[in-house]
């Protein structure tokens, strides 16, 4: 399924090829040897430094793969589940989900094949009622 598994390496590697980048350069721009390059290549996982400079390389934000897990895959929170349900003013808080065009596109095929109603994709994936209406409406416009 889109997202459920992520192997950010194969990703990085898909990315490298689309756009044509040579060996020489990742490795000047990451000051990293191709044994290195490659190893990111095969890895299922790196670290959050060095995919930034990856996006920031490659032109994509890879941190986005892992939002797109989070609004689709991790389980609701439930209310009021402590007392310190807070908003922190140590970390960023951010009032919105990010939902790419993949996201979107996915979700309205389930319910355009009939494999979920719009109660269930609600429900399960806890998106607000309007930005789905909102989404199957420009699908109508068009």
């Amino acid at each position: 399924m889109l997202y459920k598994e992520i192997n950010i390496g194969r990703f990085i590697k898909d990315r490298v090829d689309e756009l044509g980048i040579s060996m020489e350069r990742i490795c000047n721009f990451l000051k990293k040897n191709e044994d290195f390059i490659e190893e990111v290549y095969n890895s299922k996982s790196i670290d959050s430094d060095l995919l930034l400079r990856w996006s920031k390389l490659l032109e994509y934000d890879f941190f986005r793969l892992y939002s797109s897990h989070l609004i689709l895959y991790s389980p609701p929170s439930a209310i009021n589940k402590n007392s310190n349900n807070q908003k922190s003013e140590k970390i960023p808080y951010f009032r919105k989900n990010i939902y790419t065009q993949e996201i979107k596109e996915f979700i309205i095929k389930k319910i355009q094949c009939g494999e979920m109603s719009q109660t269930e994709v609600i429900n399960e994936y806890s998106i607000p009622k309007s930005t789905l209406h909102r989404w199957l409406q420009k699908i109508d416009t068009k």
